[in-house]
């Protein structure tokens, strides 16, 4: 682990020095690559949409309870 300057996020330097790596061979990158992927799609995942919150299902969908 790295130690954080003052100021800096402890976890962002984290983050920085773990895609910083380089892949020893094909698999090792695509782990590192769908580890990109996963921290991105939960990112994408918690974002919160205020737009999203006030959107009434739609009589089509599979909420609907219909």
């Amino acid at each position: 682990m790295t130690k954080a300057k003052n100021g800096v996020d402890k976890n962002l330097s984290n983050v920085v020095e773990q895609l910083d790596l380089n892949p020893v061979n094909s698999h090792h990158a695509q782990q590192l690559q769908q580890d990109k992927n996963d921290r991105r799609n939960q990112a994408a995942m918690d974002h919160d949409d205020p737009s999203d919150l006030s959107t009434p299902f739609s009589a089509g969908s599979s909420g609907s309870g219909s």
